[in-house]
């Protein structure tokens, strides 16, 4: 039956947002889904929550889905459940969703097509504890209390493991949602502050804590033992070091291999940890070792990889473990990274809630740093050259230039942030405090230095505007400071040496290798960059840095 010609009028009815909204709202209650895109069908949370369409955290949430349409109406009431999976010395070209051509990483790479993938994602440092520092707290290295690897034992004599610790003062997004009702979890490596200190992560909004507390322990797949809480458990009668040196002599495999894989374990505790609290709200943190050396994975990872690759051996010169196949053995690190993820996926699909779970993936800085003993090998026996693990970015761990910051992202929630996209919005690590709260509909506490993504997220448009800089302020590595304004990153080196390095500009949308400096036209950004470093940073008396013609100490 033909239809009936449409008069102007009617043509513009239909095609007015009211119509549009009307019909949204029609179809919603016959499928029982949310009538706007990005808000709860059922209205709970504040009206103020409701207006600025927080997302799926708007309180309230009651029992267990029933069955058949009110099921999906309750989950899309339910509040938000987070897991968040931070990886150790990842590079930012070691995912296949990145460019990698030599390491498969499968589950990764279907959690990018199902997701959105960032390309111009920072870290908060270019070492592990400042970077987990700044994530946890949402404070840059301008302002955060960690901002280096230093050990607690520095500054607190009574702990023998563990590094330096968060203050009782410093607040973590994890304990705004340990307060707002969630139940909270980590496996991996913490980094924050020792058992029994102000930065046990207990005392920063862990309800269960399973893994390494101090990042030195973590050097080791098979230590002697692992914290539940405040409960040391032995897993490894017969431990094996996270350091050792074999200059002469067969190097061989089995040498380095313990009776109990500690990452296999910390995978199994996440897995009970979901299906434990699948019918109430739960953050889950993952911040797993690889591929951080020393390098020592099981047999059957390594013997995935081809026996061609490596035609020299490692013999531990450049620190960590000697291995027989470093190639071999760092690919499978990154492989078994893949699998522990996979792993994940897989629990947050048995319990039913992978479709009202955000999902993010990253990793604390870039691929590990070159070293000196041994040219051949990087620092434990790694070839970042060989897999192209910064994909052509300057720089490596422990560099604020873009192979030491830039990092891959990830992140996925079905029906909310849009499948297969790209986005090259920039990012860092302060910025997911604001981000996850405003996600979950829950109150931020003020003083934050991060932008909330989360409109970047669920919208999936690129943000070119940002209203708080973006800023790394590293003491370590003879000092180094680094600021990004717009398209530009603005660079200084060796601030804590008698010759400190001159402003370096560079454009990183022309020149993301950092390979043209372009300082010498552009003194206004250098004027720029002295003035956010003068706003922005704060007294650190235990990680201090002088910033020349800043008019700071950084003390």
């Amino acid at each position: 039956m033909p239809l009936p010609d449409l008069t102007p009028e009617a043509l513009r009815m239909i095609s007015s947002p009211t119509f549009r909204l009307l019909l949204r709202g029609m179809l919603a209650l016959l499928l029982g889904l949310p009538a706007v895109p990005g808000r709860a069908a059922s209205p709970t949370g504040t009206a103020q929550q409701r207006s600025e369409g927080r997302g799926l955290g708007d309180r309230g949430a009651g029992n267990p889905p029933s069955n058949g349409t009110s099921s999906r109406r309750d989950r899309a009431a339910k509040p938000l459940n987070v897991v968040f999976i931070l990886a150790d010395d990842l590079g930012w070209g070691e995912l296949g969703s990145y460019g990698q051509r030599k390491i498969p990483t499968p589950n990764l790479d279907r959690l990018a097509a199902q997701g959105m993938r960032f390309t111009q994602h920072y870290s908060g440092a270019p070492v592990c504890a400042p970077s987990r520092c700044v994530l946890m707290t949402g404070k840059h290295l301008g302002h955060s209390e960690v901002r280096g690897n230093q050990q607690a034992q520095v500054a607190f004599p009574e702990f023998t493991e563990g590094q330096h610790p968060l203050s009782e003062r410093a607040v973590t997004f994890v304990q705004v949602f340990q307060k707002a009702g969630y139940a909270t979890g980590a496996m991996g490596k913490w980094g924050l502050g020792p058992v029994g200190s102000t930065g046990d992560p207990n005392r920063k909004g862990f309800d269960l804590f399973f893994g390494y507390n101090c990042q030195a322990v973590a050097h080791s797949h098979y230590p002697p033992h692992l914290w539940r809480n405040s409960e040391k458990v032995s897993i490894n009668t017969r431990p094996v070091p996270g350091h050792a040196k074999r200059p002469e002599g067969d190097v061989g495999l089995e040498d380095w291999i313990g009776e109990t894989h500690a990452p296999r374990l910390m995978v199994g505790e996440a897995e009970k940890f979901i299906a434990a609290n699948a019918t109430r709200p739960f953050f889950l943190y993952l911040p797993f070792i690889e591929p951080h050396v020393a390098m020592h994975p099981p047999r059957e990872s390594v013997e995935r990889f081809p026996v061609e690759w490596d035609r020299e051996v490692y013999r531990g010169a450049n620190g960590y473990l000697p291995h027989p196949r470093p190639r071999a053995a760092y690919a499978a690190m990154i492989h078994d990274l893949d699998d522990h993820v996979g792993r994940v996926l897989a629990a947050l699909d048995r319990a039913g809630v992978a479709d009202r779970t955000l999902v993010i993936f990253t990793s604390d800085n870039g691929a590990t740093h070159e070293a000196r003993a041994d040219p051949r090998f990087h620092v434990g026996g790694a070839d970042p050259k060989f897999f192209n693990s910064t994909a052509g970015l300057r720089g490596y761990k422990g560099s604020v230039y873009e192979g030491g910051i830039r990092v891959p992202m990830i992140a996925r929630l079905p029906g909310r942030i849009a499948a297969g996209v790209v986005n090259d919005t920039p990012g860092y690590f302060a910025d997911w405090f604001p981000t996850l709260c405003e996600a979950a509909g829950l109150k931020e506490p003020g003083g934050l230095d991060g932008e909330s993504l989360w409109p970047v997220l669920r919208g999936g448009w690129k943000r070119t505007v940002r209203r708080k800089p973006m800023l790394w302020v590293f003491p370590e590595n003879e000092g180094q400071v680094a600021v990004r304004l717009g398209r530009f990153k603005l660079v200084r080196q060796r601030l804590k040496t008698k010759s400190p390095g001159a402003w370096e500009v560079y454009d990183l949308y022309k020149d993301r290798a950092e390979a043209r400096d372009i300082a010498a036209s552009h003194s206004g950004l250098i004027r720029q960059a002295e003035e956010v470093l003068r706003r922005e940073v704060g007294e650190n008396r235990v990680f201090p840095l002088s910033l020349p013609r800043v008019g700071t100490s950084g003390r």
